[in-house]
């Protein structure tokens, strides 16, 4: 059995929160702790990130069966930004254990070339391809690189880059192979069907600003799912967690409070 590292805070009704790529538990820390306030915070360390022990494949199936694995009751599941496109595939795939979810960040389609159509706004895939070429040469440039994107253009960025910088490095960062993995799932993932066919209130929280889940993508997932919540944080970016802090707990904890089992 895969070991996976929990943190868990307060008490409440369940929410889970999944990083995203490269990252693990920490990212969260502070914000979990405000969460935990009203409910049962569950900080998760996807396979091969922080704490947790890697897996091989790094596929995307796996990691569902990894995580569900190690949260036994029914939750809220939130994912922010890779964190996305997991919890989305658990929903897909265990749906028995999902009683809502919170895409913060995230879209069911990571890249603008997405199967079967030409004008979903996303990420351009050579940059995702740029990525895994130069994780082979330097993995740590690759990652602040990475990281710079998540808050490029906001008027906090270098508090927001130290920030996210110190909690990458509080763990050793995941290997290559874990990475590489990350990448492609983000790369060939398309969770479209599965967004469209879910029951379970799913709440969607966007920045206006964010440079990797361009905030167009907000129509066309409300295309695919009417019935969805969106929320568009203005002069928020990639992580709105930590630059809009307060806005994003209340949206999370409204929908908690009016969604949520």
């Amino acid at each position: 059995m895969t070991t996976i590292h929990l943190e868990t805070f307060g008490k409440g009704k369940p929410i889970v929160l999944v990083h995203g790529w490269a990252m693990h538990t920490g990212i969260w820390r502070e914000f979990a702790r405000q969460l935990a306030l009203n409910y049962q915070v569950t900080c998760i360390d996807l396979p091969g990130h922080g704490h947790s022990e890697k897996i091989d494949p790094f596929a995307l199936e796996r990691i569902s069966a990894e995580l569900v694995n190690v949260i036994p009751e029914q939750s809220c599941w939130l994912g922010w930004s890779f964190g996305a496109t997991v919890v989305l595939d658990i929903a897909s795939r265990y749906p028995e254990r999902v009683s809502s979810l919170v895409l913060l960040a995230g879209n069911p389609c990571f890249t603008g070339s997405g199967l079967g159509t030409h004008d979903w706004p996303g990420m351009d895939i050579r940059l995702l391809d740029d990525f895994a070429d130069q994780l082979n040469e330097s993995c740590q440039a690759t990652l602040l690189r990475f990281l710079s994107l998540q808050v490029n253009g906001l008027p906090d960025q270098k508090a927001l880059l130290k920030v996210l910088r110190a909690a990458i490095y509080e763990c050793d960062p995941p290997d290559g192979h874990t990475l590489q993995g990350g990448l492609a799932i983000l790369k060939q993932a398309d969770m479209r069907p599965a967004l469209s066919e879910l029951k379970t209130p799913v709440s969607i929280i966007l920045g206006s600003l964010d440079t990797l889940v361009p905030v167009a993508v907000a129509q066309k997932m409300q295309q695919l799912l009417p019935s969805l919540e969106l929320n568009i944080i203005d002069s928020a970016g990639h992580v709105p967690f930590l630059s809009h802090s307060r806005e994003t707990l209340a949206i999370i904890s409204r929908f908690m409070d009016e969604q949520c089992l």
